[in-house]
């Protein structure tokens, strides 16, 4: 049987595979959606992707930019450091989750990996 997370990537027509029980990787270059990571972790749902290594020098200019893009520029999610990667994260509640609130967050996802991209490539080592 197709849970809900499963069948809204059907229905949003996304190229994804699942990795393990209640894991799916998207795989969809038509959405920008590569590399993001969709977990069902009952009584939430965790969508993250990896943005980049976080960079040896330059860092409080690169939080910083980074903080101000959660203020004003991600909607749903937000940046995050986890291991010395940053990265992009959201979470939902899996029982109230419905199909709009899991396309924004990935809509989100696609917009903040596809503009923020040229403003913290130059911050890659």
């Amino acid at each position: 049987m197709t849970g809900k997370i499963e069948q809204y990537l059907i229905d949003m027509m996304l190229s994804y595979r699942q990795v393990a029980p209640n894991l799916w990787l998207l795989d969809d270059e038509k959405s920008r959606l590569q590399g993001v990571a969709v977990m069902l972790a009952e009584p939430l749902v965790l969508v993250r992707a990896t943005v980049m290594d976080a960079p040896a020098h330059n860092t409080l200019e690169l939080y910083t930019r980074l903080l101000e893009l959660n203020a004003v520029d991600v909607v749903h999610g937000a940046y995050a450091l986890e291991g010395g990667k940053i990265i992009l994260i959201d979470t939902l509640e899996y029982a109230t989750m419905d199909y709009e609130e899991f396309r924004a967050t990935l809509d989100a996802f696609s917009l903040a990996l596809t503009e923020h991209y040229p403003v913290l490539s130059k911050y890659r080592h």
